[in-house]
């Protein structure tokens, strides 16, 4: 039905998120961090964007604001989503133009609800599209000046990571990860008791 870019810090909502969507007949992609949304936003060209709002390195709502302000992109539909550990600003949310936010974990009733009505809305904004390619990322707009140009300076490379390095890396990513995902069933679980404690004692 359609693209969407599913971006999250989480894999566990990364998960639940593109298997909910996934089920429903969408392409899912996923992506961890802000950069890499901004580095893939031309070649995947989404017809919708489920950011979380606290991405690290650029968050949701820098995207989201790009998004919206630009002709290339402005027909994707944009949410922005937070859980109660680690809410939403509703009001940054509207400053940035996005159309709405999601609360965590996921549940395929919501986001049928969201998504589904704009399905057909999107690809009529689509079909408006002015032609042309898309615009860079914030930040590596191309520089322009009248004045010489300036020698460029050489700087020494810095050294690459050797295979062995990355090797490793990639382990402690992986057993990291397993650790987080083993763990977050129990977190989900204690957090939810602490809450609704605290709502008891209301």
């Amino acid at each position: 039905m359609s693209r969407i870019l599913l971006a999250d810090d989480s894999p566990h909502a990364q998960r639940m998120g593109e298997r909910l969507l996934r089920d429903e007949g969408h392409e899912v992609i996923t992506l961890v961090n802000g950069d890499q949304v901004f580095a893939r936003l031309g070649d995947i060209d989404p017809d919708f964007l489920i950011l979380d709002a606290n991405l690290p390195i650029r968050d949701g709502y820098e995207i989201a604001r790009f998004v919206k302000n630009s002709t290339f992109y402005r027909h994707a539909a944009v949410f922005l989503t937070g859980s109660l550990a680690d809410p939403v600003d509703d009001a940054r949310v509207r400053e940035t133009g996005a159309d709405g936010r999601l609360q965590k974990p996921f549940e395929a009733k919501a986001l049928n609800a969201v998504l589904n009505p704009l399905v057909p809305v999107v690809a009529e904004r689509r079909e408006l599209r002015p032609a042309g390619p898309p615009p860079p990322p914030p930040g590596e707009e191309p520089k322009f000046s009248a004045g010489p140009v300036e020698p460029k300076v050489e700087t020494p490379a810095e050294p690459k990571p050797t295979p062995v390095a990355l090797a490793q890396d990639e382990k402690i990513r992986a057993a990291v990860t397993l650790a987080l995902d083993a763990a977050m069933p129990k977190i989900v679980d204690e957090v939810t008791r602490q809450v609704l404690r605290a709502l008891k004692s209301k």
